[in-house]
């Protein structure tokens, strides 16, 4: 079994204190990062670089080419393949997408996808049955998704992707378990996601990990991080 780190972060389009940011980041020394709300307009590329440089990490794929969801990643994963996907809009909403990659991270193969879901309920639980679509056209054994669902544990769209596959922080609560809003969390909208066989040894809002204060989860950005660490089964 390979040790694997996973982050889920929905950013705000890095309008809040960066360096706050990126001191969170580097603090759960995640292998990837599934970002939501990455920066999309006036160069966009270089501000979600300039975060992956400053957290000691790389763009693996993502950012505008895909609606906002990215992902980042450092050296121990090497990339079999990316894809941006966007996802059928809605009239009168925003258009959404996954990122999605294949890596390879100490010999475990991983489908990796970020997603964040529609405010619209209906459209929202579409999303996620197309979450599950793409996870399993991925030709991987195992992989993990992650993102911002706008919706908790008892939503449609929630219910769908945790029968699908394992709700991490249910399956191995560790750290804080809402992670919305930053000043008082009272709601669980953001999760990770994990196919059978991987298994999860803690995953939740890393509240005391060392380097981390309450203070700056509270101005990098409007959501709180969820942190999955997880063993996946090598090749």
């Amino acid at each position: 079994m390979v040790p694997v780190k996973v982050l889920s972060y929905n950013i705000r389009s890095m309008r809040d204190d960066t360096a706050a940011l990126a001191r969170i980041i580097t603090a759960c020394a995640p292998d990837l990062v599934l970002v939501q709300e990455a920066p999309r307009f006036f160069r966009w590329r270089k501000k979600l670089a300039r975060l992956a440089s400053a957290s000691d990490l790389v763009v693996l794929t993502g950012g505008g080419t895909a609606a906002g969801p990215a992902i980042l990643c450092n050296l121990r994963a090497t990339v079999e393949r990316t894809e941006d996907v966007l996802l059928p809009l809605t009239p009168g909403q925003h258009r959404r997408g996954f990122a999605t990659a294949v890596v390879d991270i100490a010999g475990a193969r991983l489908g990796v996808l970020s997603c964040h879901l529609s405010l619209q309920k209906d459209e929202r639980h579409d999303q996620a049955g197309a979450l599950l679509d793409r996870l399993a056209g991925m030709g991987v054994e195992h992989a993990v998704a992650g993102g911002d669902l706008n919706e908790g544990p008892t939503g449609r769209a929630f219910r769908r992707v945790a029968t699908g596959l394992q709700d991490c922080w249910a399956t191995s609560p560790q750290g804080g378990e809402h992670t919305w809003t930053r000043t008082e969390p009272h709601q669980r909208i953001d999760a990770i996601f994990a196919t059978k066989g991987i298994e999860v040894l803690g995953c939740g809002v890393p509240l005391d990990l060392p380097g981390i204060t309450r203070t700056d989860l509270r101005a990098a950005t409007d959501h709180l991080p969820v942190l999955a660490t997880l063993a996946v089964p090598a090749n």
